[in-house]
């Protein structure tokens, strides 16, 4: 296990739950008001940044993605990924933030005034909590036979690995279509299956034009309105919404459908889902705190399935309302 700084104490003013960019905006928040805290990531520093696409550019500009107004240079307007790992990194690194990597948070509790949070790897009482966990670790499903298969992927990293073979992906987010652009320039046969009647909206606007006119010359091939049925070792059937079917031969199959937070971690500390069918939970917009006392929420996590709404540049204002919330509070 790596730590930042070795810690003996096991009782802190705060536990951030959650390493990310917010997660550490939090803490340097905390860090500057002089409370004893905590950062716990259940992977290395910034998980989900770490997982993205290894040739990801970001839509966000890179003074954006700027956490406590230090700056960000990028070779390019839009930063990539392993730029944003390199300031993150230098972050935590440079101002000795308080972090456990590689600890998973599995229950927090209410244990008199305190809340005891049990890791995979020790316990710990806080006086407050901060739930900053994104929405990149639970893939939506598409519950359809095959969908067990060795070939069958909800994350994308490397395009070489897809070189030379026959490749399907679904959806048409922006990173669905980074990586049948990306597979398709490395050699392999990519063909797109999307629900819907058109490449989506959202995509990155310098990205979209591209990945259009790749499907109108036949670069890459595409099913709208259409969906996977089934995915079998060798080949896979599409099911046109006519109800027409169609069989193709296939050795990978790229389900790049979304992601969603984990609701039922929030729901076990006691925090309230106030849309079924949107998963938001519960929070005070003015102190991000959530309906059980002393345990807020930054971030994304706070749109629920919603997690288009909030992202680094919007949510980084999370961490300075959170800390003067708590400070008032003493």
């Amino acid at each position: 296990m790596v730590n930042f700084v070795d810690m003996s104490s096991k009782t802190f003013d705060l536990i951030i739950i959650g390493g990310g960019p917010i997660g550490l905006a939090c803490g340097l928040e905390a860090q500057k008001k002089k409370l004893n805290y905590l950062i716990i990531e259940k992977g290395p520093l910034v998980n989900s940044l770490y997982n993205y696409p290894v040739n990801m550019t970001f839509f966000s500009t890179s003074e954006k993605l700027e956490i406590d107004n230090i700056p960000f240079i990028s070779s390019n307007p839009k930063p990539s990924k392993q730029e944003a790992l390199e300031y993150y990194r230098r972050i935590a690194s440079n101002n000795k933030l308080k972090i456990k990597l590689f600890e998973k948070v599995e229950t927090v509790f209410k244990e008199g005034q305190s809340f005891n949070v049990k890791t995979n790897k020790s316990t710990y009482l806080a006086n407050k909590i901060i739930v900053a966990t994104g929405f990149y670790d639970i893939p939506n499903q598409l519950n359809i036979p095959g969908e067990e298969l060795s070939k069958v992927s909800h994350y994308y990293n490397d395009p070489h690995y897809y070189a030379g073979m026959k490749t399907v992906v679904v959806g048409a987010s922006n990173s669905a279509v980074d990586a049948a652009l990306e597979i398709y320039r490395k050699g392999g046969e990519v063909t797109m299956v999307v629900r819907g009647k058109d490449i989506g909206e959202r995509v990155k606007y310098w990205v979209r034009p591209d990945i259009i006119n790749r499907i109108k010359e036949g670069s890459i091939d595409a099913f709208f309105n259409s969906e996977l049925k089934e995915i079998k070792e060798n080949e896979v059937i599409i099911k046109k919404v006519n109800g027409q079917e169609v069989t193709i031969n296939n050795d990978f199959v790229l389900a790049l459908i979304g992601y969603r937070p984990n609701i039922a971690f929030l729901e076990k500390m006691g925090i309230q889902i106030m849309d079924e069918e949107l998963k938001i939970p519960s929070y005070n917009e003015n102190t991000m705190e959530t309906n059980v006392p002393g345990i807020y929420l930054a971030g994304v996590i706070c749109g629920g399935m919603q997690t288009h709404k909030w992202f680094i540049e919007n949510s980084r204002i999370h961490a300075k309302m959170i800390i003067k919330d708590i400070l008032n509070k003493q």
